[in-house]
Protein backbone atom coordinates (compact mmCIF):
# COMPACT_ATOMS: atom_id res chain seq x y z
CA UNK A 1 0.00 0.00 0.00
CA UNK A 2 1.46 3.32 -0.89
CA UNK A 3 0.66 6.70 1.57
CA UNK A 4 2.15 10.01 1.61
CA UNK A 5 4.76 10.90 4.24
CA UNK A 6 8.29 11.80 5.63
CA UNK A 7 11.25 9.84 5.08
CA UNK A 8 14.07 9.17 6.77
CA UNK A 9 15.62 12.03 5.21
CA UNK A 10 12.93 14.36 6.37
CA UNK A 11 11.28 14.58 2.18
CA UNK A 12 7.71 14.03 1.87
CA UNK A 13 7.23 11.46 -0.57
CA UNK A 14 5.00 8.53 -0.93
CA UNK A 15 5.93 5.32 1.14
CA UNK A 16 5.64 1.89 0.74
CA UNK A 17 3.55 0.38 3.74
CA UNK A 18 2.73 -2.65 4.99
CA UNK A 19 -0.48 -3.69 5.36
CA UNK A 20 0.05 -5.89 7.67
CA UNK A 21 1.90 -3.48 10.25
CA UNK A 22 0.49 -0.31 8.92
CA UNK A 23 3.71 1.48 9.04
CA UNK A 24 5.97 2.37 6.26
CA UNK A 25 9.20 0.69 5.12
CA UNK A 26 12.36 2.51 7.13
CA UNK A 27 15.94 1.84 7.04
CA UNK A 28 17.16 -0.26 9.99
CA UNK A 29 20.18 0.68 10.96
CA UNK A 30 20.61 -0.83 14.64
CA UNK A 31 18.69 -3.89 14.15
CA UNK A 32 20.41 -6.85 15.43
CA UNK A 33 20.03 -9.52 12.26
CA UNK A 34 17.21 -11.42 13.14
CA UNK A 35 14.99 -8.71 13.92
CA UNK A 36 15.96 -7.54 10.61
CA UNK A 37 15.63 -10.98 8.71
CA UNK A 38 12.24 -11.31 10.65
CA UNK A 39 11.02 -7.53 9.53
CA UNK A 40 11.99 -8.52 5.58
CA UNK A 41 9.89 -11.68 5.69
CA UNK A 42 7.27 -9.45 7.40
CA UNK A 43 7.14 -6.92 4.68
CA UNK A 44 7.68 -9.59 1.61
CA UNK A 45 4.36 -11.61 3.16
CA UNK A 46 2.82 -8.18 3.03
CA UNK A 47 3.80 -6.65 -0.46
CA UNK A 48 5.08 -9.97 -2.79
CA UNK A 49 1.61 -12.26 -1.42
CA UNK A 50 -1.09 -9.32 -1.27
CA UNK A 51 -3.94 -10.62 -3.99
CA UNK A 52 -3.21 -8.12 -5.94
CA UNK A 53 0.34 -9.18 -7.14
CA UNK A 54 0.19 -12.19 -9.13
CA UNK A 55 -0.35 -10.02 -12.25
CA UNK A 56 3.17 -8.84 -11.10
CA UNK A 57 6.12 -9.74 -13.09
CA UNK A 58 9.82 -11.69 -11.46
CA UNK A 59 11.91 -8.20 -12.91
CA UNK A 60 9.50 -6.13 -10.30
CA UNK A 61 9.47 -9.12 -7.72
CA UNK A 62 13.48 -9.04 -7.94
CA UNK A 63 13.44 -5.19 -7.88
CA UNK A 64 11.51 -5.26 -4.84
CA UNK A 65 13.68 -7.56 -2.88
CA UNK A 66 16.65 -5.89 -3.38
CA UNK A 67 14.87 -2.36 -2.30
CA UNK A 68 13.56 -4.38 0.83
CA UNK A 69 17.16 -6.22 2.23
CA UNK A 70 18.91 -2.75 1.12
CA UNK A 71 17.62 -0.60 3.91
CA UNK A 72 16.19 -3.64 6.36
CA UNK A 73 19.39 -5.91 6.77
CA UNK A 74 21.99 -3.98 8.73
CA UNK A 75 25.83 -3.44 6.84
CA UNK A 76 24.43 -3.72 3.20
CA UNK A 77 25.95 -1.41 0.69
CA UNK A 78 24.65 -3.19 -1.95
CA UNK A 79 22.10 -5.82 -3.18
CA UNK A 80 20.82 -7.48 -6.41
CA UNK A 81 20.59 -10.12 -9.05
CA UNK A 82 22.90 -11.85 -11.96
CA UNK A 83 20.03 -13.54 -14.13
CA UNK A 84 21.43 -16.31 -15.77
CA UNK A 85 21.24 -15.94 -19.44
CA UNK A 86 23.07 -18.40 -21.01
CA UNK A 87 24.67 -21.95 -20.35
CA UNK A 88 27.73 -20.10 -19.27
CA UNK A 89 27.03 -16.01 -18.36
CA UNK A 90 24.84 -14.37 -15.60
CA UNK A 91 23.87 -10.84 -16.90
CA UNK A 92 23.01 -7.86 -14.16
CA UNK A 93 19.28 -7.75 -12.89
CA UNK A 94 17.34 -5.48 -10.48
CA UNK A 95 20.39 -3.80 -7.69
CA UNK A 96 20.12 -1.43 -5.29
CA UNK A 97 23.19 0.57 -4.95
CA UNK A 98 26.31 1.51 -7.19
CA UNK A 99 26.83 0.49 -10.97
CA UNK A 100 27.34 -3.03 -10.96
CA UNK A 101 29.68 -5.21 -13.66
CA UNK A 102 27.56 -6.29 -16.52
CA UNK A 103 28.50 -9.44 -17.49
CA UNK A 104 29.67 -12.26 -15.21
CA UNK A 105 31.12 -15.63 -16.82
CA UNK A 106 29.79 -18.71 -14.86
CA UNK A 107 32.95 -19.81 -12.53
CA UNK A 108 34.74 -16.27 -12.46
CA UNK A 109 33.59 -14.22 -8.81
CA UNK A 110 31.98 -14.72 -6.41
CA UNK A 111 28.93 -14.83 -8.27
CA UNK A 112 30.23 -17.11 -11.01
CA UNK A 113 31.28 -19.58 -8.32
CA UNK A 114 27.70 -19.52 -6.32
CA UNK A 115 26.23 -20.07 -9.76
CA UNK A 116 28.59 -23.16 -10.55
CA UNK A 117 28.63 -24.72 -7.46
CA UNK A 118 25.00 -23.65 -6.92
CA UNK A 119 25.31 -23.25 -3.22
CA UNK A 120 25.69 -19.80 -1.13
CA UNK A 121 28.97 -18.38 -0.77
CA UNK A 122 30.55 -16.39 2.42
CA UNK A 123 33.22 -13.98 1.66
CA UNK A 124 34.21 -12.61 5.19
CA UNK A 125 36.79 -10.49 3.16
CA UNK A 126 36.73 -10.18 -0.65
CA UNK A 127 40.22 -9.15 -0.61
CA UNK A 128 41.63 -12.55 0.60
CA UNK A 129 38.63 -14.27 -2.45
CA UNK A 130 41.14 -15.68 -5.14
CA UNK A 131 39.12 -14.96 -8.24
CA UNK A 132 37.30 -12.07 -6.74
CA UNK A 133 35.74 -9.25 -8.94
CA UNK A 134 36.03 -6.01 -7.94
CA UNK A 135 32.99 -3.78 -8.96
CA UNK A 136 33.18 -1.22 -6.53
CA UNK A 137 36.45 -0.94 -4.44
CA UNK A 138 33.79 0.24 -1.39
CA UNK A 139 33.03 -3.77 -1.40
CA UNK A 140 34.66 -5.29 1.56
CA UNK A 141 32.58 -8.75 2.13
CA UNK A 142 30.24 -10.56 0.07
CA UNK A 143 27.74 -13.07 0.29
CA UNK A 144 26.12 -14.81 -3.20
CA UNK A 145 23.00 -17.26 -2.76
CA UNK A 146 21.82 -19.10 -5.46
CA UNK A 147 18.14 -18.23 -7.11
CA UNK A 148 16.41 -21.64 -8.17
CA UNK A 149 12.93 -22.18 -10.10
CA UNK A 150 9.94 -23.90 -8.86
CA UNK A 151 11.49 -27.16 -11.08
CA UNK A 152 15.01 -26.57 -9.28
CA UNK A 153 17.00 -25.00 -12.04
CA UNK A 154 19.53 -22.51 -11.37
CA UNK A 155 18.23 -19.32 -12.89
CA UNK A 156 19.79 -16.37 -10.77
CA UNK A 157 22.20 -15.72 -8.11
CA UNK A 158 21.51 -12.88 -5.18
CA UNK A 159 24.12 -10.92 -4.30
CA UNK A 160 24.96 -8.74 -1.70
CA UNK A 161 28.13 -6.66 -0.23
CA UNK A 162 29.35 -4.68 2.39
CA UNK A 163 31.20 -1.98 3.15
CA UNK A 164 32.55 -3.61 6.24
CA UNK A 165 34.54 -6.87 6.77
CA UNK A 166 32.72 -9.87 8.22
CA UNK A 167 29.33 -8.38 7.72
CA UNK A 168 27.77 -12.14 6.74
CA UNK A 169 28.10 -15.37 7.96
CA UNK A 170 25.95 -18.65 7.70
CA UNK A 171 22.89 -17.25 9.53
CA UNK A 172 22.61 -14.82 6.79
CA UNK A 173 22.99 -17.53 4.27
CA UNK A 174 19.87 -19.26 5.65
CA UNK A 175 17.72 -16.44 5.86
CA UNK A 176 19.00 -15.05 2.09
CA UNK A 177 17.77 -18.85 1.04
CA UNK A 178 14.39 -18.46 2.40
CA UNK A 179 13.77 -15.11 0.84
CA UNK A 180 15.26 -15.56 -2.46
CA UNK A 181 12.20 -18.44 -2.72
CA UNK A 182 9.87 -15.82 -3.02
CA UNK A 183 11.01 -15.90 -6.56
CA UNK A 184 10.61 -19.54 -6.97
Amino acid sequence: MLVTGTDHLGINRRLVKSPAKERPVKRVRSSSKEEAYKSLISHLDAILRDESTPLVDEVARMATLCSLVHILIPKVYWAGFYRLVGPKTLVVGPYCGTPACLVIDIGRGVCGQCAREGRPVVVPDVRLHPDHIACDAESKSEIVVPVFDAKGRLKAVFDVDSDHLSAFDEFDARQLQKVVRYLA
